[in-house]
């Protein structure tokens, strides 16, 4: 027997291929294709992720966030939040229904608002904070909504009207181009406390009356009458033709708002945007163009800040 060998006379066995090396193991896996998607595993759940891949393929782009989609004009808006939605019904504000989360860690915000709502007869719907990230787009909402109706602009001629009725000296605020919902808020807050008779937006490239200037105003608006116009310098126009003053508030006005000589007539305050001001065509209805001075140190005023501003000068003048 050579060292090492096998005994004499003993057939040697002949060696077959090893896993991993070929052979049966290799030839097991043909025919099977490459890896099927994510999507086409039978284990996939995230059926949305598995549509919307879908709806992409079809429609060749990607559609539009949720959050981004036209909303229409008549749709319902909501008031997120405690505080805020404890403010909206305490002031009356219209609703058709308080949405509060399951399971929900209730405070005297909460119970009080399902009180009012329920003394209201406004629809009490318990509901996911999911739902709730959905109606609220994805607002901090602390598990509670109140929805409201579509807002019911008035025309520009009922708040002359409604000046003319309580026998005062009429007092509009106009927006151009404010288009943040919370300046719209904070500037009925300011035109409610120093006595205007409603404000005045336009109906394109302008902030309307939404949940989060309801949120913002803190139930002013519902006391305080908002209009709509199709066109803000016509207008204008309409108003100066029934004997009403137009002041534009523009950092590039010329006089200081509290040395218009006009404040105490009936006025239209028109309100720019904070970066762009008054429009041309705006500009060119004013009787004055108005400015607040303040320091070089800063350049502008929010919308809000400036309206507030303002409108005291006038309650100032007037009470003189």
């Amino acid at each position: 027997m050579a060292a090492g060998g096998r005994a004499s006379g003993r057939p040697a066995k002949k060696k077959g291929p090893s896993k991993g090396a070929g052979g049966q193991g290799r030839r097991s896996l043909e025919g099977k294709g490459a890896t099927p998607p994510a999507e086409m595993r039978h284990w996939y759940k995230d059926k949305a992720r598995a549509e919307r891949v879908a709806r992409e393929e079809r429609g060749g782009r990607r559609p539009a966030p949720a959050a981004r989609q036209r909303r229409s004009e008549d749709a319902p808006e909501h008031i997120s939040g405690r505080n805020p939605v404890l403010e909206a019904l305490l002031a009356g504000v219209p609703a058709s229904a308080l949405y509060v989360a399951q399971r929900i860690d209730n405070d005297d915000r909460v119970r009080d608002s399902i009180k009012i709502a329920a003394e209201r007869g406004i629809a009490l719907l318990e509901t996911t904070r999911d739902k709730l990230d959905r109606l609220t787009d994805g607002a901090v909402h602390q598990g509670i909504a109140l929805q409201i109706p579509a807002y019911d602009y008035a025309h520009p001629s009922e708040l002359v009207d409604l000046a003319h009725d309580a026998a005062e000296v009429p007092l509009v605020v106009a927006l151009d181009g404010v288009t943040d919902p919370r300046n719209l808020g904070a500037i009925a807050r300011s035109a409610a406390a120093f006595g205007a008779h409603g404000l005045l937006i336009p109906s394109r490239r302008s902030a309307g009356v939404t949940g989060g200037a309801w949120k913002t105003s803190a139930g002013t608006l519902a006391n305080l009458r908002v209009a709509r116009a199709a066109n803000l310098t016509a207008a204008l126009r309409e108003y100066r033709d029934a004997g009403l003053f137009v002041i534009g508030l523009d950092g590039e006005g010329r006089t200081d708002i509290g040395d218009v000589d006009l404040l105490t007539e009936p006025l239209v305050l028109v309100i720019g945007s904070e970066g762009k001001g008054l429009s041309r065509l705006v500009r060119e209805q004013c009787d004055v163009v108005a400015r607040i001075p303040m320091h070089a140190a800063a350049e502008s005023l929010n919308a809000g800040v400036a309206a507030g501003v303002a409108l005291y000068e006038v309650a100032r003048h007037r009470s003189r």
